[in-house]
């Protein structure tokens, strides 16, 4: 089912997300879907289970989206369950991001080149797996929804002083959306 998605300004968006009862299987699995079905209908690359109102620590990612500009991407699609960031490489780099919960801005952050992960598939099968380029860059951004930071949060002040009156207009619904999308 696709649902709407919670845009900057919504409380849900700076929680710190809960880990997932792997006990409850079929909820998961709902919730699952539901995050695959939003993340096609609205033409993202990215999906934290808080974006659509669920305070979970589940995300999906398909780089098959971004696989024109990044051919490695094909077929690069990911669900991660309780995921747990076991390292990051001390390098970094920076790409320009966006965000489907932040419509209409776009900025270059910084964040560490590569990253090993240990996350639940959708099978509810433990993984251990290492992500670089715009795979890490991706895996990292939806992590980040999980923990309550967007990427705006990750500006030198200045640029966040810049999009003040942009975010400041999303929070109050003065925003227009290819996609659902609500505030609360």
């Amino acid at each position: 089912m696709v649902r709407p998605i919670y845009l900057y300004g919504s409380e849900v968006l700076r929680e710190t997300a809960q880990p997932a009862d792997l006990g409850r299987k079929e909820e998961i699995a709902a919730l699952v879907e539901d995050l695959w079905d939003t993340l096609k209908a609205s033409d993202g690359c990215g999906l934290a289970a808080p974006q659509i109102g669920v305070s979970l620590r589940v995300v999906v990612v398909d780089g098959d989206i971004m696989s024109d500009v990044y051919p490695y991407l094909k077929g690069f699609r990911r669900t991660f369950v309780n995921p747990v960031v076991l390292s990051e490489s001390g390098r970094t780099c920076e790409y320009n991001e966006g965000c489907l919960s932040v419509p209409g801005i776009y900025a270059d952050v910084r964040r560490p080149e590569s990253l090993e992960v240990e996350y639940y598939d959708e099978n509810l099968e433990k993984k251990r797996e290492s992500f670089d380029k715009f795979a890490a860059r991706m895996v990292q951004h939806e992590f980040s929804h999980l923990d309550g930071v967007l990427f705006t949060d990750l500006l030198a002040p200045i640029r966040r002083k810049m999009l003040a009156r942009k975010l400041q207009n999303i929070s109050h619904g003065k925003v227009h959306t290819a996609y659902k999308a609500k505030i609360k």
